[in-house]
This record gives C-alpha cells, sequence and structure tokens, in this order.
C-alpha cells in the first residue's frame, strides 16, 4: 500500500480528536470569584459529559471528545488555580483592584484585574498577565504608567483605585 494512503487514514482519525487546550505558563492566580467559575464549569463540564456518556451509542462522539478535552484543561487549572487574598487597597493596584485610568487624550475607562481564565474585556475584566494588567499591576493612585500595546505604546495615569 502506498504511503499516502496511510497517511492519510492517520489524518482521518486525527481529525476527530480535539485539538487539545494550551495552558498557560504563567501562574494561575484567581480572585475568590474566579475560582467559583472555574468550580462551576467544571460541575457544567461533568453534568454534560455525563447525559452524553447516559446515550451510549446513541452520544454524539465528537461532542463527547470537546468535553473530555474541555475538562482535562479546566480540571487542570482548578489545580493549579492560586487564590488571591482580595484587594484591600486604594493605593495600589492589586489582582482584583477595580482600577480607573486615563489614557493621553482624557479618555477614562475603569478594569478589574483578574485571573487568565475570568478575564472577559467586555465587561472589563482584564487578564493581570495581559500587557494593560501588566502595566496596571504594582501601580499607585496617580502613577504615570506606559501600557506597551501592540498598537502602539501608550501612556496612561491611575485616576482611581477601588478594592474589589
Amino acid at each position: 500500500m502506498s504511503r499516502a494512503f496511510v497517511n492519510e487514514d492517520n489524518a482521518a482519525a486525527q481529525a476527530d480528536q480535539p485539538v487539545e487546550r494550551q495552558v498557560s505558563e504563567q501562574p494561575n492566580y484567581v480572585t475568590p470569584e474566579g475560582l467559583t467559575l472555574l468550580q462551576n464549569k467544571v460541575t457544567e463540564l461533568q453534568a454534560q459529559h455525563g447525559e452524553q456518556s447516559a446515550l451510549g451509542d446513541q452520544s454524539d462522539k465528537q461532542l463527547l471528545a470537546n468535553l473530555e478535552r474541555d475538562l482535562r484543561y479546566f480540571h487542570q487549572r482548578l489545580q493549579s488555580a492560586q487564590v488571591v487574598t482580595p484587594a484591600t487597597s486604594t493605593r495600589k493596584v492589586q489582582i482584583g483592584s477595580w482600577v480607573t485610568y486615563a489614557d493621553e487624550n482624557g479618555t477614562e475607562r475603569r478594569v478589574q484585574l483578574v485571573g487568565e481564565d475570568q478575564a472577559a474585556a467586555a465587561k472589563g475584566l482584564i487578564n493581570w498577565g495581559s500587557p494593560l494588567g501588566r502595566a496596571l499591576l504594582g501601580a499607585q493612585l496617580g502613577d504615570e504608567v506606559l501600557w506597551r500595546r501592540p498598537a502602539g505604546d501608550q501612556l496612561i495615569e491611575i485616576i482611581r483605585i477601588e478594592p474589589a
């Protein structure tokens, strides 16, 4: 048999397997809310997996494989979670802090520094390890910090810090 046919058979078999989710190498710092979200996600995935498994031969094999992949990922994230003490300072930015900053044009934005799995930019929840998160983390009220962005560096001023 030609090697081409063997490789095609292997490729077809691998196409059914979902690509593993990549786990970040940064420390998995989470807020208490972030830990609860991770726990809820694992519970939700376990329930969905149980429902699919109960269907036996009628189960959606691809969905089952995706659920198993996601369960591996979120179990690992839950096991590696390092819960941070809730932010209490109004003077220094910590993970969990709500930060209001102004850009060079005076436009104000409010964000909260959270863990990677809790981040949702549309809700103002920013990963502490992102370029903006790294610029803000540890900054103090009134500081001007350099936000290194792919679109170009920007100087921003910390104008308010609120505890979580």
